[in-house]
């Protein structure tokens, strides 16, 4: 009777692993993966942070007409290069383009971004309503005075200005940016450094006080 128990459970025993060998053959032959335990790594990323397709970068530049520009919009806590454009009445005279591009370029960086760059990560700290206009006279002929006195921005704010302005024909493309307020007599030369693209929210960016002013 012992052995009759015996050879019934190893009997038993072989048809489960039949069975279960059975069952893992016929799910790899649906291009199954068997699993013991369910997993759920929730949705794909729909794109990777802070970049854009190159069907994305082609829409953002033919769209809208004007000169094409540059802004530095924030992203993962750095500053990041975007195209813009900004509109330059023809035959306007220097000083007067200045002001112009700069005023696009405040206006660029405080306009909505599209559903692309906001699901790619981009955003901007720049406020809406900033005005700006060129040097008073004893003023450097590449300074600019805004609304808002610059240190009264947000930091990330200054930076995103600074290095828009200071990578444009607003400032003379020379790294740096000559920054006042309309409501007061001092300016300011701020420098966007690597570190300011890097860290935006560490400080405001360095900057000298420009004398005569």
């Amino acid at each position: 009777m012992r052995d009759l128990l015996v050879r019934d459970s190893r009997v038993r025993g072989v048809r489960v692993l039949v069975a279960t060998g059975a069952l893992a053959g016929l799910l790899a032959g649906c291009g199954i993966r068997a699993t013991q335990v369910p997993t759920d790594f929730g949705p794909a990323p729909s794109m990777v942070p802070c970049e854009l397709s190159v069907t994305d970068l082609a829409t953002q530049t033919a769209t809208p007409a004007g000169m094409p520009v540059e802004v530095f919009l924030l992203c993962s806590g750095a500053l990041v290069r975007v195209n813009r454009s900004v509109a330059v009445a023809e035959g306007t005279e220097e000083a007067g383009r200045r002001v112009a591009v700069a005023q696009g370029l405040l206006d660029a960086l405080a306009t909505d971004l599209s559903d692309v760059e906001g699901e790619a990560g981009y955003t901007t700290a720049v406020p809406a309503g900033l005005a700006v206009t060129g040097p008073r006279p004893g003023d450097p002929e590449d300074a600019l005075r805004l609304s808002t006195a610059p240190d009264s921005l947000p930091k990330y704010a200054l930076a995103q200005i600074v290095c828009t302005f200071a990578d444009s024909a607003a400032a003379g493309d020379n790294g740096s940016v000559a920054l006042g307020s309309t409501s007061a007599e001092s300016l300011r030369r701020y420098e966007c450094t690597p570190e300011v693209q890097s860290d935006p929210g560490a400080g405001n960016p360095p900057s000298t006080e420009v004398r005569g002013s």
